[in-house]
């Protein structure tokens, strides 16, 4: 066993040097549209009383994880790109690891509570304030974000409790499950294979209720005239956002556990997408294209610039 205390992250192994700078620029825009839109969501949400529903509570805890997660693994890579700082420390590394499972459960089962909120809404709209509480949703999101976070605890210890070998070299862009058990010296097929029965429970299983939700959801839709098309568009973006977390997910973990071999850029590329596209959609399917963030938003621009017609009338008094 060897005794490491870093790892390396590689980013794209195999990308030409020319194009790091615009790798790294494309990065650092990722986590700057995820960081504003993520935190005008969060700022909106605990600001405006009006918006204390449970929908909201469900978006406020999404971009809370999705932020987080970005804040995690995405200075890393940038700063591996820009400083040429490419090292992490090997509890930095296991801590990455525990956060990227923790916080990818967590928006799994995030993501099925708001596909059941949206179910009870449109399909039993009558029983919806006695179903679906403030209260109720609360207690679920504290009992998810207590749930996944053993799991990520679970991953990370198991990680950093097997032994290693020279190679600290990880072709990803932040420590993943898969990138560090790489680097053991010993036969891990075991750990493999209870953390992709882990991965499925995690995906898939939310994922088969969010589909049979929408599909109910769909029925209904189609059976009535009322909106019918904006209710469509609704739920088309809502499950192509679903569809790039869940679906690039579920394949890299079927491919690792079946010894498909893809290039290490692809991975890498597929990794990124799964990780971060989600993330700068999140905000704007799920919040800031609803009517009520919008009516807010204008109501906020609208008292700013009522605040600064004062001032300025203030001041021009004053001078006068």
């Amino acid at each position: 066993m060897a005794n490491l205390t870093g790892f390396i992250l590689l980013g794209f192994p195999n990308l030409a040097e020319k194009f790091n700078i615009p790798v790294s620029i494309a990065l650092f825009v990722v986590y700057l549209i995820s960081f504003f839109s993520n935190g005008t969501v969060i700022a909106l949400i605990i600001s405006n009383r009006r918006l204390y529903q449970p929908m909201y509570v469900l978006i406020l805890n999404l971009a809370i994880s999705d932020l987080l997660f970005d804040t995690v693994t995405l200075p890393k890579i940038i700063a591996k790109y820009w400083f040429e700082d490419a090292s992490i420390s090997f509890a930095g590394c296991i801590f990455q690891v525990f956060c990227a499972h923790f916080l990818g459960s967590f928006d799994s089962y995030i993501l099925l509570l708001m596909a059941i909120d949206r179910y009870v809404a449109i399909c039993k709209p009558l029983r919806y304030p006695s179903i679906v509480t403030n209260r109720r949703t609360i207690l679920f999101c504290c009992f998810f974000w207590c749930f996944t976070s053993l799991i990520g605890l679970v991953i990370a210890l198991l990680d950093a409790t097997v032994p290693y070998c020279g190679a600290n070299k990880i072709p990803s862009c932040y420590c993943t499950n898969t990138g560090v058990l790489s680097l053991v010296c010993k036969d891990v097929t075991l750990l493999k294979r209870l953390t992709f029965g882990i991965a499925m429970f995690v995906h898939l299983l939310p994922l088969s209720f969010i589909l049979f939700s929408y599909g109910v959801i769909i029925k209904v839709i189609i059976s009535q005239n009322d909106n019918r098309r904006r209710a469509f568009y609704t739920c088309a973006t809502h499950l192509c956002v679903i569809g790039l977390y869940f679906i690039p997910r579920i394949f890299v973990y079927i491919a690792n556990q079946v010894k498909l071999i893809l290039n290490d850029d692809i991975n890498v590329l597929i990794l990124c997408i799964y990780s971060y596209v989600p993330h700068m959609a999140n905000p704007i399917i799920y919040c800031l294209s609803t009517k009520e963030i919008r009516r807010t938003l204008k109501n906020m621009a609208k008292r700013r610039i009522l605040m600064k017609t004062l001032h300025l009338s203030v001041i021009n008094t004053v001078t006068k």
